[in-house]
């Protein structure tokens, strides 16, 4: 419907968001082509399609896995402050519903420090901004091993809440990138179907304080730059996301 990875041999971190309303076209359009290499390199095509709202993909995962590498007890609702060079809001996680996706965020990633001096690399006022995987200077960082969908947890995208991207065609492969959705976006759940794969986009977590800094960040002016698509002319940094107590 949206991406997909021409050549899987390859690991790539990358987040792909396109979002544009085609008035009146039925068809599907060829948007350039984004190529992005780490240790090797990877060639990834996107398309626009006429659907008129935007799903979001993580081209990366050569094949799903089906569990977090992160072992530990956790906190059902943890909360963490995000720092960014814009301002800082406050996310409260759901390890109640969605258990492995708040403890690979946590214990993979932002007790890692992973996070600091990554960017906000896509941001859409409408629909949602988007980080997690690239250093000020739009490098991918390595991540750990790609995780089980929750996406069917019976939470929503809708406005204010957070949820990890994934690879269009591997549902099991969320790594480090996520989004926060900035309008209800429904479509981006899971839909049951009669093969019982698990779809959609997993929420696991919601902005409790400072979303004006969430909107704040969508309306930065924003360039096409190469590879990066709708990306802030200036970088929007995480300077940090570090647990908080309650």
């Amino acid at each position: 419907m949206f991406c997909c990875n021409q050549r899987r041999m390859f690991n790539l971190i990358f987040f792909c968001f396109v979002a544009l309303t085609l008035a009146g076209c039925g068809a599907e359009i060829d948007a350039p082509t984004a190529s992005i290499s780490s240790d090797g390199s990877d060639q990834s095509e996107a398309k626009i399609t006429s659907k008129g709202y935007v799903e979001p993909v993580q081209l990366s995962a050569s094949e799903p896995a089906t569990d977090s590498p992160a072992q530990v007890g956790l906190d059902l609702f943890p909360e963490v402050l995000v720092q960014t060079s814009m301002g800082e809001f406050r996310l409260r996680l759901n390890g109640e519903k969605s258990p492995k996706t708040v403890e690979n965020f946590l214990e993979n990633y932002v007790n890692r420090g992973f996070y600091s001096q990554t960017i906000f690399h896509y941001v859409d006022t409408k629909h949602m901004i988007a980080g997690g995987g690239f250093s000020v200077t739009r490098e991918s960082k390595p991540t750990l091993t790609s995780i089980r969908n929750e996406a069917h947890n019976g939470l929503s995208n809708r406005r204010g809440t957070i949820a990890m991207a994934r690879d269009a065609e591997f549902s099991d492969s969320a790594k480090s990138q996520f989004f926060i959705n900035l309008s209800d976006n429904s479509h981006l759940d899971h839909q049951e179907n009669e093969d019982g794969l698990v779809t959609g986009y997993c929420v696991f977590g919601e902005v409790v304080e400072g979303i004006e800094i969430v909107e704040q960040i969508a309306a930065v002016p924003v360039v096409d730059d190469g590879d990066f698509q709708s990306t802030p002319a200036v970088p929007v940094i995480i300077e940090s996301i570090r647990n908080v107590e309650r």
